[in-house]
This record gives structure tokens, C-alpha cells and sequence, in this order.
């Protein structure tokens, strides 16, 4: 009985790797997509990497993560740091500069 566990888990483990790919491939889409849409003098006002830079950034590491890494590989796991930097830290300060309310 206890030898008959285990005898899916890596068909849980691939589910689960397939769910983080999936999760790590549209918040670096999201990411992506925001950075295309964002005027390029906003990022020298917020004083962060050019949009081009941000561009290259985000778009080389998805075609890493679709065609090099698996779900937790080094590529996926650069490739989501990347795109919540994007996220977390210069999308508010493009935010607060197309609002009015940063201190520039």
C-alpha cells in the first residue's frame, strides 16, 4: 500500500513545472507588452535603462525561457527576476510620472 504513492508524482511534478512556466511566461508577456506600450523619454525622466534596453531585456529572456530552460531553470528563473524588477520598480515610477506625482 505505501509503494503505490509515489507512483504518480512525476506526473504532479510535471504539472507543477508546466503551471510555473506558464505563470513565468505571462507576467514576462505582461512585462513585455508594458514596456512596448510606455513612451521612451519616461524612462530617462525615471532615470532606469532605456525602453530599448528594457525591451531587449525583457523579449531575450522569453525566447530563453520558451526555448533553452525548463519551468525552474536558470533562464526562467533570470527571466521572471527581470520582468518583477520591470514590474515592481519602473512601471510605478512610469505610473507616478504619466500621473503627476513623482517628485520630478
Amino acid at each position: 500500500m505505501a509503494l503505490s504513492a509515489p507512483i504518480f508524482y512525476r506526473d504532479v511534478q510535471s504539472y507543477i513545472e508546466l503551471l510555473i512556466l506558464i505563470f513565468s511566461l505571462v507576467v514576462q508577456a505582461v512585462a513585455l507588452i508594458h514596456c512596448l506600450t510606455q513612451r521612451g523619454d519616461g524612462f530617462q525622466a525615471i532615470g532606469t535603462l532605456p525602453k530599448g534596453a528594457w525591451a531587449a531585456i525583457l523579449a531575450v529572456c522569453i525566447v530563453l525561457t520558451l526555448l533553452v530552460s525548463s519551468a525552474i531553470g536558470i533562464f526562467s528563473l533570470i527571466g521572471i527576476a527581470a520582468a518583477l524588477i520591470y514590474l515592481l520598480d519602473v512601471r510605478p515610477g512610469l505610473k507616478d510620472l504619466s500621473d503627476g506625482k513623482g517628485s520630478w
